[in-house]
This record gives structure tokens, sequence and C-alpha cells, in this order.
């Protein structure tokens, strides 16, 4: 089994910094919001599209899959009471000239062998689609 560690200190009453390994990321924990930082919301966002991208990274060579570049765009809906995101959808674009056959073949993978994403997808609702950039 593969372990993780991360800490995170408050620095003032408008955010916070989180540490793992020689990375260090500032988080948006302050009442007000700050613009330049993440909140928890767009990390667990930010998290799945990490999930999702290094899981594309991990299988096109296995799938002898060819692609210029990979996006992601994430929508979490949140409700207030009790506070948890109802769900998630996301839009994989994949610059690339594979069929769509392929590109399938791609989402299911990336869906199939996620940890993060799977992680989620047992605690809400998580959709989405992949498509070719134009």
């Amino acid at each position: 089994m593969l372990e993780y560690s991360v800490s995170a200190k408050r620095l003032d009453d408008t955010g916070s910094e989180a540490s793992a390994n020689d990375a260090r990321i500032i988080l948006d924990t302050g009442m007000a919001g700050r613009p330049d930082a993440f909140n928890p919301a767009e990390l667990l966002l930010a998290s799945v599209a990490a999930c999702m991208i290094k899981g594309i990274e991990r299988v096109t060579p296995m799938l002898d899959f060819h692609l210029r570049g990979v996006e992601v765009t994430l929508h979490g809906l949140r409700q207030d009471s009790p506070p948890k995101m109802t769900s998630i959808s996301y839009e994989l674009i994949i610059d690339t000239d594979e069929i769509d056959q392929r590109l399938d073949l791609l989402h299911k993978n990336v869906r199939k062998y996620g940890t993060i994403s799977n992680t989620i997808a047992e605690a809400t609702k998580l959709q989405g689609t992949i498509r070719r950039k134009a």
C-alpha cells in the first residue's frame, strides 16, 4: 500500500500553508477569501483534475495513445445544510488525432484507475465527458 502525508499550518487570518515533500501551497482558509489561493472546494476539484491528468499520463503508453495536450474543466455543486459537495461534473479535452473509440477507451481507463476520482465517486455524483480539442 502507498501512504501519503501532508501537513498544514495557519499563517494568519487570511490563509494557511500546506506542505508535502519539498512542495508548498498557500490555502484560502480565511473567512474573507483570497483570490491568490485555492479554497478547500477548489482544492478538491483540482485534486480530481490532477488525478485524471496523472491517469492519462499513466495509461497513454499502455494504450499507445498519442496526444499533444490535455485540459480538464470541473464544476462542483455545494449544498449548505449539511455542507457537502452534491455533484462534480467534468470535461476532459484531449488534443489528439485518435479516433472517437480510442477517446472513449482513454476515458474508460481514466475513470477505472483513478485513485482520487474513484474515492470522490463513492462520496458524491461524479460525471463527465471526453472530447477532442477543436
